[in-house]
């Protein structure tokens, strides 16, 4: 009887076995700053984002020298003039902040280019990864670049140097097609 048990048991964990998923793990992280375009896309965006900052400090700027001007002489000016004034700047600073929320929002301008620049980037990295897990028989890729709980991985399941050498591949055929 004890056999049989332990035949049986032996037989469902080689089935389960058999079954096991397939899986590697990469680093996307590292391998977008292998890529050439994504370098490009994200020196320009960070050079736009800079731009941009520069004028929104600017305008804040502007509206602390309006407020201090209007500190200094609101003494001297009558209560429609400090009204005035005082609608002038607060006016002042919703328009920045809106010119801000348009430029660094979720749907912002920043947004948009960054889309514009980097989602072919992406696609492109992410159909390498696709085709390889493909032919490799892969049934799960994990990135361990945005995955914050992932405690372990064994380095021989680190496939982030073979799909930069395939993007590579790409690129060049690419290049070589142009």
């Amino acid at each position: 009887m004890k056999k049989v048990i332990f035949l049986s048991v032996f037989c469902l964990l080689a089935t389960v076995a058999s079954y096991a998923q397939n899986y590697a793990v990469v680093n996307t992280e590292k391998i977008f700053k292998t890529v050439p375009d994504y370098l490009t896309a994200m020196s320009t965006l960070d050079k736009l984002s800079q731009q941009y900052q520069k004028n929104i400090d600017d305008a804040y700027a502007s509206i602390e020298k309006m407020y201090n001007d209007y500190q200094a002489q609101k003494p001297h000016l009558t209560e429609s003039a400090r009204q005035t004034r005082e609608d002038a700047i607060i006016s002042k600073e919703k328009e920045v902040g809106k010119y801000q929320q348009d430029i660094f929002g979720p749907q912002g301008e920043l947004m948009k280019k960054r889309m514009e620049l980097i989602k072919p980037v992406q696609d492109m990295v992410f159909s390498v990864i696709n085709q390889y897990a493909q032919s490799n028989g892969l049934d799960m890729v994990i990135d361990v670049a945005t995955n914050p709980s992932l405690l372990y991985y064994s380095p021989k399941m680190d496939k982030t140097k073979e799909i930069i050498s395939q993007i590579q591949k790409a690129q060049t055929n690419k290049n070589n097609q142009q």
